[in-house]
């Protein structure tokens, strides 16, 4: 019986059919072990083929993963050697991001948009708490908006307490399969329980000590939309760390030094040091945001040179 992976609790899962009949499952012993180099062999949004266990308890064991159309990993937070994948098959990634209580890093953005890049995710940026920002905050924004949008991403800004924005972004999710994702704090939980109004999922206030949102969210989960389409929830995130993507291909996966690399002097440049730099000199003449190659820089200095 061929089901899709709703939620994981680490050693248990919840599947559902084609018909939406929900059951408990668990992995085959063995499988658990089979070629699985990250720390959850099985993810939200995988289908699997399952066997009944138990009928009179609706649960079944999972003995087969169909392949993945694609799906975003990033570094386990308890093991910085392995990778946690975050959800799978999917046809979006929408981030929530803030500027206020609790403001969101433009380094965790631009890590969050290298993983989409690099796992072939569409990704959409969402500024919430509009109703928030001050003169500075809308300044940051307008920036923010154009740098994003000239680069290719869309930019949609939002404010649930103000009910502003929200139909766009409810439109973006009709008959997609669409991860929601950012950190703690930034409205993600308050935008599903409007699309969910019997969900009431928990929300928390902004952390005093640290300005970070407190997790309200333990587990993965996906949700079907009445109006055709999934949303998967994840756990608010205090960081996103990349895996599996080697110094020398991280340009590929910024969509405007992309465009630019065949231009460079040397075949393996890596937009450092190296004579005749296309990005580089389009960092110098404007066409490539200075603040876009910071992050660049940033987070090639945070990859280790990778032996695979």
């Amino acid at each position: 019986m061929k089901t899709t992976v709703y939620k994981s609790t680490g050693n248990w899962y919840i599947v559902k059919n084609n018909e939406g009949k929900t059951f408990k499952a668990r992995i085959k012993g063995k499988f658990k072990i089979d070629e699985i180099t990250s720390t959850n062999p099985i993810a939200v949004g995988d289908q699997v083929e399952t066997e009944i266990e138990n009928e009179a308890e609706d649960s079944v064991v999972i003995n087969t993963i169909y392949d993945r159309k694609n799906y975003i990993t990033r570094q386990s937070p308890h093991n910085k050697n392995q990778h946690h994948i975050v959800a799978s098959n999917l046809d979006q990634s929408l981030l929530f991001a803030t500027l206020k209580d609790p403001k969101t890093s433009q380094g965790f953005i631009d890590r969050f948009l290298v993983a989409s890049e690099a796992y072939h995710v569409p990704a959409i940026i969402v500024f919430n708490k509009l109703d928030l920002y001050q003169k500075k905050e809308l300044d940051r924004l307008e920036e923010l908006t154009s740098m994003y949008e000239n680069v290719g991403y869309m930019i949609l800004t939002m404010s649930i307490t103000e009910n502003t924005g929200v139909q766009e972004v409810e439109n973006l999710l009709k008959n997609k399969v669409t991860l929601l994702t950012g950190h703690s704090g930034v409205g993600k939980s308050s935008f599903i329980n409007l699309l969910f109004p019997n969900l009431s999922l928990k929300i928390q206030d902004v952390s005093g000590w640290s300005g970070k949102g407190l997790h309200t969210t333990t587990f993965a989960e996906m949700y079907d939309l009445s109006s055709g389409g999934k949303i998967i929830d994840t756990p608010g995130l205090r960081e996103f760390a990349l895996m599996d993507i080697p110094r020398h291909e991280l340009c590929h996966f910024f969509p405007e030094m992309r465009a630019l690399i065949n231009d460079c002097q040397f075949n393996n440049c890596i937009q450092v040091e190296e004579p005749g730099c296309a990005v580089k000199a389009a960092v110098n003449n404007g066409n490539v945001a200075i603040d876009r190659y910071i992050s660049y820089r940033n987070i090639l200095d945070s990859i280790k040179d990778m032996s695979w």
